[in-house]
């Protein structure tokens, strides 16, 4: 396993990650992800452990808690051995404080989080979601609070606009609070708009990426291509929420079914294996149903692209930035350094 830096921190993390949004299943729509038990949870963390990848990423609104009791119980006896990292900020009740990220909502989400997974330490605390309402300086000295009590150990946001992130990094310059040291963002061969902000806004600001759903929700699974239709009632088949146009998907499937032959690796080694490659990223969050297919996930680790085989991925998924930023490579191309 290669083992990168958390951000600019001096954390090691492995550069793939178990999540755990599959453990629980304690709703419909966590339940078309997975409904990993703890028996089926502590064997995919022998797995993962196995292989070098020592942190699991999971969230309180995961099945409503479920996925952490259930991580909490698979790494039982073993807590030194591993980095947590969960999340707070979507809805975990109907009352009006069970949402968003104030002060009130991180502190007692890192309470209950703590609890639930049966720890004294979160080594990763992330804000699920942009909280127009609450001004960033309050979410910066709630971190403050829980980092000084030792109950986090490092921070991060997820799922931000590149000015949202901006001025919160921009208020911790200000009044000498702790920084996020990553982003947690959707981006994959399929979905590049990450490149557009986020990425460039990353290496100047030294912020690094965990990547979610770096498979596009099974879209690059292997189980889609211009000749092949997913299993019917699959979660490939029925998942609006990461829908790519047929034509752009095939044009990128006909390529990763060409490089997998090639080197002989699967398909998904082979997605994951460019987004390895990519500028800011620390590491990429990896689901799993079952331990052969987490095994075949983590030997994405060890391969290593060709520049003609990278060079085919980008063409197959490139698209027309959004304005300002096409504006700006046509312009002045050599005086915006682009993501490569």
């Amino acid at each position: 396993m290669e083992y990168r830096t958390l951000g600019g921190t001096g954390l090691k993390i492995p550069a793939l990650i178990l999540g755990t949004a599959t453990f629980g299943g304690g709703n419909e729509f966590f339940k078309k992800w997975g409904d990993t038990d703890v028996k089926e949870a502590t064997a995919l963390v022998d797995v993962a452990l196995e292989a070098g990848s020592n942190m699991f990423d999971t969230a309180d609104v995961y099945s409503r808690g479920l996925s952490e009791e259930i991580l909490g119980k698979a790494i039982a006896g073993r807590r030194d051995d591993v980095l947590i990292a969960t999340k707070v900020g979507i809805p975990m009740g109907e009352g009006p404080n069970d949402a968003g990220t104030s002060r009130d909502r991180i502190v007692r989400g890192a309470e209950a989080s703590l609890k639930r997974l049966g720890t004294d330490r979160i080594d990763l605390y992330q804000l699920h979601a942009f909280d127009a309402l609450t001004p960033v300086e309050e979410m910066l000295q709630a971190m403050d609070v829980l980092i000084r009590s030792g109950k986090v150990r490092y921070f991060g946001v997820s799922n931000y606009s590149g000015w949202h992130l901006m001025k919160m990094l921009a208020a911790a310059d200000r009044y000498g609070l702790p920084k996020p040291a990553i982003h947690q963002a959707y981006y994959s061969l399929a979905v590049r708009d990450f490149e557009w902000e986020l990425m460039p806004l990353g290496l100047d600001q030294n912020v690094g990426t965990l990547v979610w759903s770096p498979l596009s929700g099974a879209k690059l699974s292997g189980k889609i291509g211009r000749n092949k239709r997913p299993p019917e009632g699959s979660r490939a088949a029925t998942d609006a929420s990461w829908d790519v146009p047929e034509d752009r998907l095939f044009a990128i499937t006909d390529v990763l079914e060409a490089v997998s032959a090639e080197t002989g690796r699967s398909i998904p080694q082979v997605s994951l294996a460019w987004l390895l490659a990519r500028p800011t990223v620390s590491g990429l969050i990896i689901g799993a149903r079952n331990a052969d297919q987490l095994r075949d996930n983590l030997a994405a680790a060890d391969l290593k692209l060709t520049p003609e085989q990278t060079a085919r991925l980008d063409a197959a998924s490139a698209v027309t930035p959004a304005y300002p930023y096409w504006h700006q490579q046509q312009s002045v191309p050599m005086r915006i350094p682009l993501p490569v």
